[in-house]
């Protein structure tokens, strides 16, 4: 007896839990975006030095090749001679350079920086961070910096509202994330300056996290066991969706304050009927508020069409099932309850190092580019292995396959997001996934650094990322599977399910051993192990405890 049977009686997975899962998933559609956002609001138009004030070719400007001709006197080409250099021009205009037999050894004439600042081309950016505020040459650093502060946001909130909600409910906190993102995304399109920009990103990634974490947690907490695998990778999609649609926003708009108002502006809608959402049950029941898990079960039974169960489902019956569970929860928890049991340990750790190289290797790729599980993880460090093997000019061989090793680690990104929220018990599952979403912020923010050493060695950073994820995939494989299997309330539930502290069951004298029981493998135990009382119960003798 216990939650899942429960969530049976007040219909199982139906129509509620398909209007809950969708209207969570929704605001999917614009969290891809506000991940990569920073690759177009911060796109790099073509550009080069505006010419010094004393000399003008406006009045030119309907003569193109003149035009071009002209501005080859001022601003000297960049060292592979097919561009105009973006940082440099001529300290005198160099007339002798439009001459069409000319023999000026241009790397003898005397270049500076650009004292009046840039032109840029609007002809793929309207305008861009980088074109408004010319964040180019030396600033070019802080164009990147916009992402990283960005993400130490997500990190900030991964840790802050991961917390919160283990202690003020999954609904709450986010219902205010939705808030938090509407105002600070769009006070991001009105920033006066870059360092204001910088604060609204790194607030509005402090919001994302929120939403994410939330959103699956609180999906997670009211699907039966059997659909979690499903709902999860539905799910994923609104967020591959969701790279497709800013992809095409970008592409309409060309403005980056326009496009940041866009992606974030759809929050207020998602807020506004985020009150609808019913808090979890069981954080509801394991924190002491019992009356409000049962007005809670008896909305969700009217919903899904089972009104005789509002009925029959009392106190007496939601304390009967989730007994245990309340007797062992205590009203708070800290991070410190991920490490000190043997199971939680043993998960924590592996999730953490699953976590950093899933988003380490991610958004190296994605920065680079412009059955699942392990196996997704392995699959994808294969790939990136092989495209150290192509040569630099099969630009079409690189970029395929570097998009099926983002494919195959997005894969493993949806997988770890629900097998996170399946292994955590509902007392503290929000503060393990804050715990180990930090880890995975840590990650991506490390993966753009990764970039540089290929100055060192062209293929290094692809061995990086691909030996990141091939670490990923060996740490994975001592986790417990969990595929139909209920989630856990607590922590000793997890205990009881996947700590192995004594030797496997020995058949006694008269004792048969149920057909079809794993025995621990490796200290793990499996998925098909069964209890000791409902081995006792099928088959009416005694076993030696384990």
């Amino acid at each position: 007896m216990g939650f899942a049977d429960l969530l049976e009686e007040v219909g199982g997975f139906g129509r509620y839990q398909w209007l809950h899962v969708t209207l969570i998933s929704l605001p999917g559609l614009l969290m891809a975006s506000q991940n990569l956002l920073n690759n177009f609001v911060s796109g790099i138009p073509a550009h080069h030095c505006s010419l010094p004030t004393n000399h003008s070719f406006h009045n030119l400007s309907h003569y193109q090749v003149e035009e071009k001709q002209f501005i080859k006197a001022f601003i000297p080409m960049d060292s592979s001679g097919t561009r105009l250099d973006r940082c440099k021009r001529y300290v005198e205009p160099q007339w002798q350079l439009l001459l069409p037999n000319n023999t000026a050894n241009v790397s003898e004439l005397q270049t500076e920086g650009c004292l009046d600042g840039w032109t840029f081309d609007d002809s793929e950016f309207l305008a861009t961070t980088v074109s408004e505020w010319e964040l180019v040459c030396s600033l070019r650093p802080l164009k990147q910096m916009i992402q990283t502060i960005y993400m130490g946001g997500v990190l900030a909130g991964a840790i802050i509202f991961g917390g919160l909600s283990d202690r003020f409910g999954r609904r709450s906190v986010l219902i205010w994330s939705y808030l938090q993102l509407g105002i600070l995304g769009c006070s991001s399109a009105l920033s006066p300056s870059y360092s204001a920009y910088c604060v609204f990103r790194f607030l509005s990634g402090m919001a994302v996290s929120g939403i994410i974490l939330n959103g699956v947690s609180l999906k997670v907490e009211w699907i039966p066991t059997k659909e979690r695998t499903l709902v999860g990778t539905l799910s994923s999609f609104f967020f591959t969706f969701g790279q497709m649609i800013l992809a095409g926003l970008a592409y309409w708009l060309r403005d980056w304050r326009k496009l940041q108002l866009v992606v974030c502006a759809p929050m207020f809608l998602f807020f506004s009927y985020s009150w609808w959402y019913v808090e979890s049950a069981r954080w509801l029941v394991l924190n002491r508020q019992s009356e409000e898990a049962l007005k809670s079960l008896h909305r969700v039974a009217r919903i899904n069409g089972k009104p005789e169960v509002v009925d029959k489902l009392t106190l007496e019956v939601l304390h009967s099932h989730m007994n245990k569970e309340i007797e062992s929860s205590r009203s708070t928890y800290t991070a410190y309850d991920l490490l000190k049991t043997r199971a939680m340990r043993r998960i924590s750790i592996c999730l953490v190092v699953v976590w950093f190289s899933t988003s380490f290797a991610y958004y190296g790729l994605a920065m680079d580019l412009q059955k699942f599980g392990a196996t997704c993880l392995f699959v994808s460090a294969v790939i990136i292995f092989a495209n150290i093997f192509v040569p630099t000019d099969m630009q079409t061989m690189r970029t395929v396959l570097a998009c099926l090793g983002k494919g195959f680690t997005s894969a493993s990104f949806t997988t770890v997001y629900l097998y996170t929220g399946e292994l955590y018990p509902t007392v503290i599952r929000q503060t393990g996934m804050g715990f180990v979403s930090t880890m995975a912020r840590i990650g991506s923010m490390a993966a753009p650094a990764v970039l540089i050493l290929d100055e060192v060695f062209p293929a290094l950073p692809s061995m990086v990322y691909g030996g990141s994820a091939v670490l990923a995939s060996c740490f994975a494989c001592f986790l417990p599977e969990t595929l139909n299997i209920p989630l856990p309330d607590t922590i000793e539930d997890v205990e009881e399910r996947w700590s192995v502290t004594s030797p496997a069951p020995r058949k006694e004298e008269g004792v048969s051993l149920k057909e079809g029981v794993d025995i621990c493998v490796g200290g793990v135990a499996s998925t098909e192990d069964v209890t000791l009382k409902e081995l006792k119960e099928a088959e009416g003798t005694g076993l030696n405890a384990l």
